[in-house]
């Protein structure tokens, strides 16, 4: 497993654990108070947050791992550990775009929420599941082309 695609792992793995726990945190608020009582802002900014922390931390060990790993096993050099390849290019550009276009079209929808002046609580989750939706789009779309080929 290249690089790369232990990266995309590590990002695909804490986006999905931290989008689980926000809509854990914020759907109990939901069934207790109006909408726009829900005190949604200091979860999501913890969310955002928690996403980039644990992404870099995630990132930096699993180096750490995979540098001991061909330490152990000999097979390669640590020099070679985050060198990128035609390959890992081309599927890290492939994923990207798909992501625009996924996040591009729930942007669409989220302008339209703001024109029917929607409470804000909606308006910021239809953001965070936009960008959401387009890393978690990125790391599936890098993973399929790790895996089946691109």
């Amino acid at each position: 497993m290249s690089f790369e695609e232990k990266v995309t792992w590590v990002s695909g793995v804490v986006t999905l654990v931290v989008v689980l726990w926000y809509a854990r945190a914020v759907s109990g608020l939901y069934a207790q108070v109006a909408v726009e009582e829900i005190a949604y802002q200091r979860p999501l900014l913890f969310a955002i947050g928690a996403m980039i922390v644990l992404t870099i931390v995630g990132s930096i060990a699993m180096s750490i791992a995979t540098a001991i790993g061909v330490e152990i096993s000999g097979e390669g050099s640590v020099d070679d550990i985050g060198r990128k390849d035609e390959r890992d290019a081309s599927i890290d550009a492939h994923g990207d775009r798909v992501a625009f276009y996924v996040s591009s079209v729930l942007m669409v929808g989220v302008l339209a929420l703001a024109m029917l002046e929607v409470p804000h609580f909606w308006i910021a989750n239809g953001l965070f599941a936009a960008f959401v939706a387009g890393g978690l789009t990125s790391s599936g779309v890098k993973l399929a082309a790790y895996r089946r080929g691109f």
